[in-house]
C-alpha cells in the first residue's frame, strides 16, 4: 500500500512522516530524489537522496523516474527502482510529495498498488509562521515562492480522499494512523 501525503511547503509533511515510521512496524519512507541542496536536520536517504542536477536530468533521460517536477526551482521525482522494491517488499510506503506527483502517481499505479491520498490543510497565516520559524530560516524570496503555490495546491484537494487539518501534530498524526490501519485492513481496492 503507498500513502501519499501532500500539502504546501510547512504543512507538516515531513514530521508526520516521521511520527508515523516511529510508531508504526510496517511503515517505511520512500524518499524522493531532489536537486535541491541539504538544509540543517537533513538526512540524505532518509530526508531526501541528494544529486546532482546533471545526476537529476541523466534520470529523466533514462526514465528512471515514475514522475518529477520542477517544485520551488529544484528537481524532484520518485524513482521507479526503489519505489517498485519497496511496494514488492509488502511495506506500507509513506511519500510526501506534491499535488502534481499524486496526480502523476495515481495514474501509473492506481490500478496494481492500492493509493492512499491525504492532504494535510494549513490556514496561510499559520503557514507564514512555519516558514519563518524553519530551523534553516528561507530568505524572504524563498517563503514568497511557497505562498504563492498555497491557492494552487489548495485548489487540487479534490482529488484526495482524506483532507486533514494540520493544526495539531498529535492529533493529525492519531488520525492518519487511523486512516492507514483501516485502509491496510480494507483487501479490496475499488467498492
Amino acid at each position: 500500500m503507498l500513502v501519499l501525503l501532500s500539502g504546501v511547503s510547512g504543512a507538516g509533511k515531513d514530521t508526520i512522516k516521521r511520527e508515523l515510521i516511529k510508531r508504526m512496524e510496517n511503515v517505511e519512507s520512500l524518499p524522493s530524489y531532489t536537486d535541491r541542496p541539504t538544509r540543517p536536520g537533513d538526512v540524505p536517504g532518509e530526508t531526501y537522496n541528494f544529486i546532482t542536477t546533471e545526476e537529476f536530468e541523466k534520470m529523466i533521460e533514462n526514465k528512471e523516474l515514475y514522475e518529477y517536477n520542477v517544485h520551488h526551482e529544484h528537481y524532484y521525482g520518485t524513482s521507479r527502482k526503489l519505489m517498485n522494491e519497496k511496494i514488492q517488499s509488502g511495506k506500507i510506503i509513506v511519500k510526501d510529495i506534491d499535488v502534481n506527483g499524486v496526480e502523476n502517481l495515481i495514474q501509473l499505479l492506481k490500478q496494481d498498488t492500492k493509493v492512499i491520498t491525504i492532504f494535510l490543510r494549513v490556514p496561510k497565516e499559520i503557514l507564514m509562521k512555519r516558514l519563518e520559524n524553519r530551523i534553516d530560516k528561507p530568505k524572504l524570496k524563498e517563503i514568497r515562492l511557497r505562498l504563492n503555490r498555497f491557492d494552487y495546491e489548495e485548489s487540487r484537494i479534490d482529488m484526495y480522499d482524506y483532507v486533514i487539518k494540520n493544526n495539531n501534530l498529535e492529533k493529525s498524526v492519531q488520525i492518519i494512523q487511523t486512516i492507514i490501519e483501516n485502509e491496510y485492513k480494507l483487501k479490496e481496492t475499488e467498492f
